[in-house]
């Protein structure tokens, strides 16, 4: 549990928030269950829903809105490509299904191998430079704009390859 493994961390967090304002502190809190799961898991949902007295669906609806928590495990590298208006007035939905279908996968899939998972997203905030994605990898999060299929399997490719000689 967080609360155990992480009690000074949380202390450290919640005091940076008004005592009647500490519900402000939930995406620190599940970052950090992020950060030690991997996913921010129902069970981690639960917990920062009792440390902060809210509701668990007021932690559980920022899963789907915020692009960089996740509540289900996914590859080293998630491509995350931008299907907005804007951005599927460009060709991002037709990309975006593409791209999966050279990896093999659909959409919300990992590659067999564990390393590519491809979501779709909304806003990302660069819809001039549609078909774009950006990528969260370890090292941070990389942008690429003006993608066509074939740019977005190179960036793949060097993503693999930077996996294997590291």
């Amino acid at each position: 549990m967080l609360a155990e493994k992480y009690s000074s961390e949380i202390k450290s967090i919640l005091a940076k928030y008004p005592l009647d304002k500490k519900r402000s502190a939930v995406l620190p809190l599940m970052y950090l269950a992020q950060r030690e799961y991997g996913t921010v898991t129902s069970e981690s949902m639960v917990e920062i829903a009792n440390i902060l007295d809210i509701d668990i669906t007021q932690v559980a609806s920022l899963i789907g809105f915020y692009t960089l928590l996740h509540d289900k495990p996914g590859g080293k590298y998630r491509i995350q490509i931008c299907t907005d208006l804007p951005c599927a007035l460009r060709g991002a939905e037709d990309f975006a299904h593409e791209l999966c279908d050279r990896l093999g996968i659909r959409l919300g899939e990992t590659t067999p191998d564990g390393m590519i998972s491809v979501e779709e997203v909304m806003c990302l905030a660069a819809c001039n430079g549609a078909p774009m994605f950006q990528v969260q990898a370890p090292d941070g999060i990389h942008y690429h704009e003006l993608q066509s299929v074939e740019s977005a399997l190179a960036v793949i490719d060097d993503l693999r390859k930077r996996d294997n000689d590291g």
